[in-house]
């Protein structure tokens, strides 16, 4: 069975940084995708970031470009999410979700993946 648990949010000051991390487990294919969302009360849910190990191609949303970096450790199934310069409008409850069979699939659009983690809150006061 396919799990992902995300860990590393809190509450932190603007413009100061967090590590989330999403650790993945219960698969063995090599044509997947992780991807990072958020969702803040009242809002749709929207792609942040997203790592692909099927060409290692990596994707942002305009609004976290320069200030968030993604990268994974294969040999720890484990994909990281590292934030500085946090806004308060970053605050939301951040989802990994992993994504089989990549050909042809939005990174950015949730209802694409497939297996999602419980969620890990991250609250920036401003």
């Amino acid at each position: 069975e396919v799990q992902l648990v995300e860990s590393g949010g809190g509450q932190v000051q603007a413009g100061g940084s967090l590590r989330l991390s999403c650790a993945a487990s219960g698969f063995t294919f090599d044509d997947y995708a992780i991807g990072w969302f958020r969702q803040a009360p009242g809002k749709e849910r929207e792609g942040v970031s997203c790592i692909s190990k099927s060409d290692e191609s990596i994707s942002y949303a305009d609004s976290v470009k320069g200030r968030f970096t993604i990268s994974s450790d294969t040999a720890k199934n484990s994909v990281y999410l590292q934030m500085n310069n946090l806004k308060h409008e970053d605050t939301a409850v951040y989802y990994c979700a992993l994504k089989y069979y990549t050909a042809g699939f939005s990174w950015f659009s949730s209802s694409h993946y497939d297996y999602w983690g419980q969620g890990t809150q991250v609250t920036v006061s401003s």
